[in-house]
């Protein structure tokens, strides 16, 4: 690094660029160095039709946008004094455990040879991959994650707050729907008022504007023909049958009816509101080798195992939301009351007047959620539920996938609400699995 010792050097591995291709960015004032064995990873990953293939994609018209403005094995400076260089060195003094046939094991021998080179200067190796960081780090190389866009999942955003009051206090909100209310909190969000010696709670929803706290009666008639069996239910009904709000997000573990909550409110108003054209309930599909669209048969076919829990949701709220034009899945579908999509097939589409529902969202990383919430179309509404710790993605995790990363974006922004459902009520059996294992 010769005259750049006073910066430090990262070396990139590939996955950094397919969490977000333009990542080289956000290394202000130092060195970025790119392996060449990334190029050639990003250069197989480049036919996928998935999102690895697309941000691949991105990720060499990056670079190649780069090298436009000079030598890349000399280094070039880009945005936010960057400089940026293409390793093409190979460490002559390999460790011999460290097999050189596979691409990860090569990536990280290019930043141990950057290291060898400069044993004064301060190398990094940048990887999502746990293994890979661990195997760099038993070769004596500063290994990191990299951090851009990620949250603390201990102090993430709930959505509501439980607040004790006085007798007199909570006898004014239930008469007069409303408190003032000195404490000031972001926009759509609920207080749970408690009264200690009633042993009795009421759920509130904070009006900035009027600087207090509205009751929300919790005794609201069956949205879709499903019921809020607790208050956490109730505060997402709220959310997702206000046409004020365009963006939600349901944070909870398996059973607390995030999905079922979803599409029951956006049949109600869909069907009964008329506020929009269709429900569009869609999915990641995260596969172990290529997309979806490699699969032979028609999609429907390569569809139906990963779409099945949404099925299983539709066909509860229809047996109790009693419609003489709608009696199955297929009517709701055929008469494009709802359609229901993969994720995959939804890019690059116009979305306006659609209640659209995100399942999964936990496994989309921050660029994909981005790309995602951007498409929405004019009167569109965007409700996206997940588990941030049920991650099928080898590369994210609680505090990084792009669910967690939007919820504390847009807390404080009014037309966002969110809510984190703990309480299942799927069944005993169920609520102690998700405790204890």
């Amino acid at each position: 690094m010769d005259s750049k010792t006073s910066s430090k050097c990262f070396v990139i591995d590939t996955n950094v660029l397919i969490h977000r291709p333009d990542a080289i960015l956000s290394f202000k004032d130092n060195e970025v160095v790119v392996p060449l064995w990334v190029l050639e990873e990003l250069d197989r990953l480049k036919t996928y039709s998935d999102e690895r293939g697309r941000n691949a994609r991105s990720a060499i018209r990056f670079l190649d946008a780069c090298g436009k403005h000079g030598n890349l094995s000399q280094g070039v400076k880009i945005e936010n004094n960057v400089i940026l260089r293409v390793s093409l060195t190979q460490s002559r003094e390999m460790p011999s455990d460290l097999l050189e046939d596979r691409a990860d094991n090569r990536i990280i021998l290019a930043a141990y040879e950057i290291q060898q080179q400069n044993p004064n200067g301060q190398v990094f190796f940048v990887s999502k991959d746990i293994n890979a960081r661990v195997k760099a780090t038993a070769l004596g190389l500063k290994a990191v994650d990299y951090e851009k866009q990620k949250v603390n999942i201990e102090k993430l955003y709930s959505g509501y707050t439980q607040v004790d009051v006085s007798a007199d206090n909570y006898h004014v909100v239930k008469e007069n729907q409303r408190l003032t209310w000195s404490e000031s909190y972001p926009p759509n969000h609920f207080v749970v008022l408690r009264e200690k010696s009633a042993g009795d709670s009421i759920v509130t929803r904070y009006n900035p504007e009027a600087k207090a706290v509205v009751y929300v009666d919790h005794k609201m008639p069956a949205v879709g023909g499903i019921r809020a069996l607790n208050r956490e239910q109730r505060m997402a009904f709220e959310l997702l049958l206000d046409k004020d709000i365009d963006l939600v997000t349901l944070l909870g573990k398996a059973g607390t009816g995030k999905t079922l909550l979803a599409i029951a409110a956006g049949l109600q108003m869909t069907i009964e509101d008329r506020a929009y054209n269709r429900v569009l309930v869609t999915r990641p599909v995260i596969p172990l080798g290529k997309d979806i669209g490699y699969l032979p048969g028609a999609k429907s076919e390569k569809l139906s195992h990963w779409m099945q829990p949404l099925f299983d949701n539709l066909e509860l709220i229809l047996s109790s939301y009693k419609k003489p034009n709608i009696k199955s899945i297929d009517q709701l579908i055929n008469n494009r009351v709802i359609e229901i999509e993969a994720l995959s097939y939804i890019r690059g589409r116009s979305l306006p007047g659609q209640f659209i529902i995100i399942d999964e969202a936990q496994n989309l990383s921050p660029h994909e959620i981005k790309t995602i919430v951007s498409r929405a179309g004019e009167g569109s509404k965007v409700v996206l539920t997940g588990d941030p710790f049920q991650i099928d993605s080898p590369y994210l995790d609680a505090n990084s996938n792009g669910l967690t990363y939007l919820v504390e974006t847009f807390k404080g922004h009014a037309l966002f609400g969110h809510i984190t459902l703990h309480r299942s009520e799927r069944s005993r059996l169920a609520e102690l699995a998700a405790e204890l294992l």
